[in-house]
């Protein structure tokens, strides 16, 4: 795990170790912040070998990028005991950072972000999902 310069979340941590922490901690819960268009278009982790489902839930809309007012109470709903893991993803790990933070001022006692999100830092190239990430990390996915 990455040492959080934030103490008020759980800390970062590597797609990998979320994928661990999904394997092995049947109360962890994964919750994907990113909007409907990247769901639909970029694609979503699988967790269907763990007989396991993502939550999504926009922590901003697209395409205006405004906050979601209802984000805590949405996925508060979700997420019925605050001391399971909650891992949060996002593109990056910024927005995911953010929700984090959002949930732990909430009363969820282990927020993680998942540091690199679904698809990572951008290559020498530009190009986002070979670098890091869940899809770099070569974890499951799937694409509608």
């Amino acid at each position: 795990m990455v040492p959080s310069s934030a103490p008020n979340y759980a800390g970062d941590i590597s797609a990998a170790e979320a994928w661990e922490k999904l394997q092995t901690d049947p109360r962890a819960q994964l919750v994907d912040v990113r909007t409907m268009a990247e769901w639909n278009f970029v694609g979503l982790p699988d967790l269907a070998s763990l007989g396991r489902r993502v939550h999504c839930v926009e922590w901003q809309s697209f395409p205006t990028g405004a906050p979601n007012p209802g984000f805590l109470a949405e996925a508060l709903s979700l997420l019925p005991d605050k001391g399971a893991p909650v891992l949060l993803l996002c593109r990056s790990g910024a927005r995911s950072r953010a929700a984090a933070i959002a949930l732990t001022e909430a009363g969820c006692q282990q927020a993680f972000n998942v540091a690199g999100g679904f698809e990572g830092d951008r290559d020498g190239q530009g190009h986002r999902g070979t670098v890091d990430g869940w899809k770099a990390t070569g974890l499951p996915w799937r694409q509608s």
